[in-house]
This record gives C-alpha cells, structure tokens and sequence, in this order.
C-alpha cells in the first residue's frame, strides 16, 4: 500500500460479488478506507458491513460503471468522504457465452460497455486524481483469457485484450509521474458467482471449467500490488502454466485451448437463452463465492486429464520451440480425426 499513510483509501467496482467483495474483505482486514460500488445497493450495504467488522471504514456508492456521470459521482464521493483516493481497482466485469454468431449484438456490446468502458470511466477518474495529488495505484483486472483467449466468449476475450493493451499504454503515459503505478491482474478461472451471472446464447449450461481457484486468492494478489505495484501478475497456477505455453507453442495452445475450454465451460445439460445480469442485476444473494470447488463438475476426472496435457509443451523446453509447436499442433489434429466426435454442439442461431 502507498507508503505515506497506514490508511489508504480504496476504491472497488463489481464490489458486490465475487472478486471484488472478497478484495474489499482483504484490504478491510488491514484498516484501508473503502469506497464500494456496484449496480445492487443492497448487496453493497452489506459489504460495507462486513468491511466493517473486519476493521476497515467503507462507504456504498451505487454505481453502473457504463454511466460515465454516475463514475465521476463516485469519485466525488471517495473524495468528500476520505479526501484522496490511494487505489483505485477497476474490477466490474460480465460474461457472455455463446458462439459469435449465436450472440445478439446488442449483447455483445453490452459486454464491451461495461468491461472496457467502464474501466476507461474509472481510469479517468482516478489518473486525474493520481496526477493532482502524485501518487496512486490503479489496478486493473484483466483474465488470464486476455493473453489466452477462448473458445464461446469473443466479447469477454476481446474485453479482456483491451483491458491489457489499455493498461500498457496508461504506463506509458504515466512515465513523468513515477509516483504513478499502473497494474494488471489476470486470474485463472475462480470460484465467483461469474458463470451464474453470465449471459448465455450457447445453447448448453454454462459451469466453470477446472482448476477453479478462489476469490481470496486474487484479492490477496491485489493488496500486495497495491503495496508492491508490477506490471502484470497472473493468479493461480494453471493461468501461469498457459501462459508459458502461449509463448512456447502458440499454435498447439490455440489447438488446446479451443478443444478444452469448449468442453469445460460448457455441460451437456441443455439451455435456455439468457442475458444474465448484463441489462439489469440479479438479486440473488450470492456473495463472494459461487459454489464452484464443492461441484463436482468443478474437479472432474476426464476435465482434470485434459488440462494436465497443458504441461506438454513444456516439457519440451529443450527443442526448438517452433518445431516442437509444429509437431503437436499436427499430432493433436491427427488424432482429433482418429477419435470418435463428441456430443454435437448448439446449432448457431
């Protein structure tokens, strides 16, 4: 946390739910000041509770982070309330499944409104803020499908890229300013109420494909950059292995990941359309976890040995790396027409 002060004042959207009520937990432990904001003020007014238990002071601002006046508001709020903002963490973010072509426009750009724009309205607020006081850390959570991509989810990768080519280019801007630090967290796949939430047009039930990681995991990870600001961190192990593999066997990673994914986020269960909470927000209730390490679809036998062939190229470090990509991109694709065809997918809409 900065240095000048035992009591750093933080601000979190998506502050509701999962990730970010979990870091609201974790910087509520050690006695920050917390301005939370999210679109279901209920759900905020107990955060805010809990925030203060754990020892931490914490305001509720309602917010829909699309709406760039309602962001500016909670700055003033933040401001009014505690004076300066030390860390502000860009964390609201919506997904939507489906193939492109099954996913409504209106859909689409609804996932880009609120997990990118959103994100530009509470960098504007903030960078002014960092620059007029000389000091603050904006952290950004981005995914581990920003460097990966996947399978079903164009509007959540293509967010997710932005979100790191948007943060790479605010370091650069911020080079006069040291005191100024911009980071980038990318999770693996974590237990939050996410894939509830989530927009679906697939066709099929939408669940979280394993390893799933926890919510604490990740607030952990951004109290620590707050103190010791980085670039970009990756949390949990299997985003860190995927990404090694990115860099080591790109075409075997596209191969793996389209094939994987698409069978780990989506069941056979059969769906119906939703827009999950892209227009309006759920009142469910659920809070930091989504339930998802204590399903047993979260851990599965068959779903667990085809992510442990994500270790492969790895172990072929020793080789030239494009041989070794060429080579199991080809092996991969001849025995996809030796193996019997799964279940068919939904058909595009």
């Amino acid at each position: 946390m900065p240095s000048h002060t035992d009591t750093p004042v933080v601000v979190i959207t998506g502050a509701s739910s999962g990730i970010g009520r979990a870091t609201a937990q974790a910087f509520a432990r050690r006695g920050a000041n917390l301005v939370l904001a999210a679109r279901r003020t209920e759900m905020l007014e107990e955060a805010v509770r809990e925030c203060e238990a754990l020892g931490g002071k914490a305001l509720a601002v309602t917010t829909d982070v699309t709406e760039e006046d309602q962001v500016e508001v909670l700055g003033r709020r933040a401001l009014d309330r505690f004076g300066r903002i030390d860390v502000w963490f860009n964390n609201a973010g919506v997904g939507a499944f489906g193939r492109l072509e099954s996913i409504p426009m209106e859909a689409w750009r609804r996932v880009i409104e609120i997990n990118l724009f959103g994100y530009v309205h509470g960098a504007k607020v903030a960078m002014r803020q960092f620059r007029a006081q000389g000091h603050g850390v904006l952290v950004q959570n981005a995914s581990i499908v920003g460097q990966t991509a996947k399978p079903d989810g164009t509007a959540y990768a293509t967010s997710k890229f932005a979100i790191r080519g948007f943060s790479e280019a605010l370091r650069q801007e911020v080079l006069d300013q040291p005191g100024i630090q911009i980071c980038t967290v990318l999770p693996s796949v974590i237990d939050t109420p996410f894939f509830q939430h989530a927009a679906n047009y697939s066709g099929r039930r939408v669940r979280a494909a394993p390893p799933v990681y926890t919510a604490e995991e990740v607030a952990d990870a951004v109290v620590a950059l707050a103190a010791q600001p980085q670039a970009e961190v990756i949390v949990g192990g299997f985003g860190k292995l995927a990404a090694a593999q990115k860099q080591l066997a790109p075409g075997f990673t596209t191969w793996f990941t389209g094939r994987a994914l698409h069978t780990g986020f989506l069941s056979e269960e059969p769906s119906g359309d939703t827009a999950g909470i892209l227009f309006e927000p759920t009142h469910d209730g659920q809070g930091v976890g989504g339930g998802w390490r204590a399903s047993p679809e979260s851990g599965g036998a068959g779903l667990a040995a085809v992510t442990s062939l994500a270790a492969l190229p790895l172990d072929l470090a020793a080789l030239p790396f494009r041989m070794a990509d060429i080579g199991l991109t080809a092996t991969f694709r001849a025995l996809e027409t030796l193996t019997p065809p799964g279940p068919p997918g939904p058909v595009s809409k």
